[in-house]
């Protein structure tokens, strides 16, 4: 029998997630027996193994990503070098990461870390007010958080957060995480009239949309923790 964590809970049906480690956890009701759960899986093995293996491939990648001198990222779409100079000041300038040479590759990563939090923190603060005109809002608050599983949101106090992570997508991409979490100050819901709000400003937003789930699992293969 396959291995598993178990949470039960006061909940009326039996859920599967693969995690990141590939490990299998099991959230079930409180009355249900083992022999059931046991059953459950059983009878979704295929689906178990078929996950199982995209998510220790994503693990495997996670693991072996690094950084180094020559290697480029993703700055707004753009592939960005990173480049060893004198010195002990690292910089973004002329579109590429600027590094002393002294740092291991963990200790560049940091550094590009802290450098695409600044990055985000002009260009998107830029956006936000550019759109925030066009949509005729005014959020509370514009912040740039560290969030690795939600790419921008958007408080009861109408306050929106982005991910730092945000700025390696390309331009269309973030406007339409910018657009979407500033239409929640209108419309705090997914509703038909929360999306007239989106599309009346990106008519294509179904396109960036999709571009940004391909972003998505691009960055779910690198390890930026």
């Amino acid at each position: 029998m396959r291995e598993y964590k178990l949470i039960q809970s006061k909940r009326k049906t039996i859920s599967l997630k693969i995690k990141e480690d590939a490990s299998l956890e099991v959230r079930a009701p409180l009355q249900i027996s083992k022999k059931e759960i046991d059953n459950f899986i059983n009878k979704k093995e295929s689906w178990i193994n078929k996950h199982v293996k995209i998510m220790k491939e994503r693990y495997d990648n996670k693991k072996e990503f690094k950084l180094d001198y020559g290697d480029s990222v993703l700055v707004r779409g753009n592939s960005t070098f990173i480049y060893p100079i004198e010195g002990n000041i690292a910089k973004y300038e002329d579109s590429s990461f600027l590094i002393p040479k002294k740092f291991t590759p963990y200790e560049i990563k940091q550094i590009i870390i802290e450098l695409y939090k600044l990055i985000a923190k002009s260009y998107i603060r830029k956006r936000v007010n550019f759109f925030k005109e066009k949509m005729n809002v005014e959020p509370t608050a514009i912040r740039i958080t560290s969030a690795k599983t939600r790419w921008g949101s958007c408080s009861g106090k109408n306050s929106v957060n982005f991910s730092w992570r945000l700025i390696m997508g390309d331009d269309e991409i973030i406007d339409y995480v910018i657009v979407h979490e500033l239409a929640h100050i209108k419309q705090h819901n997914h509703s038909s009239k929360f999306w007239e709000i989106v599309d009346s400003i990106l008519p294509d937003y179904m396109i960036r949309m999709n571009k940004l789930r391909i972003l998505e699992k691009k960055i779910a293969e690198e390890n930026w923790d």
